[in-house]
């Protein structure tokens, strides 16, 4: 690992014209990740790094990208980079037009759900940079209108996630079709088994750059775990949300419940938007933006928006839903926090969450304190078999509410209300 201190970019080795760039866009002093990146990466060496979501990574890998690409022939493209998401694609292509403008250098998205043809005349117009997803990539592999030979370098970005989204697969066709001679790039947050054979595969004799270890998440994070039940979550999440006017990330399990989750909080006034991979390209693109600019307080998403976007200043994200795997919680709750700020993650935890939370708590080696008021004891949940407990219709009967009976869904992973749900925004009934 690089230990040498660099306090700035003109120490790492980058060109007056890329200095001037990254002032303009505001780039201080080099990030921990990207200062010992960087060096090894603009040295032509293959690189393995991984550090905590919010840490520059992006930064880390088109800096050094643009360097070696400048000066080089033009005419196709020569550089690569795979990411999970279309937004973190769309973020990607962002930082490259901010730092590569005064180079001459250029890049162009090829995500799914956007215009084939349109992605073809951005294609003829030979840029010298691919940002794209794996499967869109393929497609355009198979129709003869991108060619990877002449490829110098690649970039796997959050490259564990583009694992968990099943594009193994798809990942070594892409590596397949690349030239054995390349630099190579991997960053990833965290280094599960299945990564490890993935860099075995496409970097060579790599430098490693473990800026922390293996899911750690970021100094400025304050965590909090609510233990409630299922049918008080909204009621939580509206409390949570009248307390506070800074920005917030809601995640649910799935777009279902995103949606309404959504309309639940639409109905109560707030300025929402949503965010999953059901929705086009352009409503997807319009609750980001609107959510960056303030356009939204509240930005209610599924685990598609815990590795792809790019907010400053998230005062604090809501896991309304424990997330399915440990890992994705580091990268949920690194939303917040990033580039050295603070900022709170809260998580919602009824009975059935219970080893999932003990997960979480093992992969970060330490228990997640419970929030101010929370109960330890979980007295009045639904019980493990997904049903509510005998007292529960009573209960609603005396607040003027009706009995619903929970049953779990292996549709949609999670609780789904057997009776159709929210009646109204008073009820305040659980979202599935």
């Amino acid at each position: 690992m690089q230990t040498t201190a660099f306090t700035s970019f003109d120490s790492l080795g980058v060109s007056p014209t890329l200095l001037r760039n990254l002032t303009k866009a505001g780039f201080a002093e080099p990030t921990a990740i990207q200062a010992q990146a960087i060096p090894h990466a603009l040295a032509g060496r293959d690189v393995l790094g991984c550090a905590q979501t919010g840490t520059g990574k992006t930064a880390a890998f088109v800096i050094p990208m643009l360097e070696r690409l400048y000066g080089t022939p033009k005419g196709q493209p020569r550089a690569l980079i795979l990411a999970p998401t279309r937004e973190l694609a769309i973020q990607i292509q962002a930082t490259i037009d901010t730092l590569g403008r005064d180079l001459q250098l250029f890049a162009t998205t090829v995500v799914g759900g956007a215009d084939m043809q349109a992605q073809v005349r951005g294609l003829r117009q030979r840029p010298d940079i691919i940002v794209a997803t794996p499967g869109r990539l393929l497609d355009h592999m198979w129709n003869g209108t991108i060619s990877l030979l002449a490829m110098t370098m690649l970039v796997l970005d959050e490259a564990d996630r583009m694992l968990d989204m099943g594009f193994s697969q798809q990942i070594n066709q892409i590596l397949d079709a690349m030239p054995e001679e390349r630099q190579t790039l991997l960053f990833s947050a965290t280094i599960p088994t299945d990564l490890v054979r993935l860099a075995q595969a496409s970097v060579k004799d790599p430098v490693r750059v473990m800026v922390t270890k293996s899911a750690t998440t970021a100094d400025g994070v304050s965590q909090a775990v609510h233990h409630t039940t299922h049918d008080r979550k909204n009621a939580l999440l509206m409390s949570l949300l009248q307390s506070e006017s800074d920005t917030v990330l809601v995640f649910a399990r799935t777009k279902h419940r995103a949606d309404r989750l959504g309309n639940l909080l639409d109905s109560a006034g707030h300025r929402v938007a949503v965010l999953h991979g059901g929705r086009t390209l352009p409503q997807r693109r319009a609750a980001l933006e609107g959510f960056r600019r303030g356009t939204y307080r509240v930005l209610v998403a599924t685990d598609i928006a815990a590795r792809g976007i790019d907010v400053a200043n998230i005062a604090h994200v809501i896991n309304y839903d424990v997330p399915n795997s440990p890992e994705d919680y580091v990268h949920r709750i690194g939303r917040t926090a990033r580039m050295r700020t603070t900022g709170r993650a809260t998580t919602f935890v009824t009975a059935e969450d219970q080893e999932q939370l003990r997960a979480i708590e093992r992969l970060l080696g330490q228990a997640v304190p419970r929030a101010e008021g929370s109960p330890a004891s979980m007295s009045g949940s639904p019980r493990l078999d997904g049903h509510a407990p005998r007292n529960e219709p009573e209960r609603r009967r005396r607040r003027g509410g009706s009995s619903q009976v929970w049953s779990q869904s292996a549709a949609d992973g999670g609780p789904r209300e057997a009776n159709g749900g929210i009646k109204n925004g008073s009820d305040l009934g659980p979202v599935s």
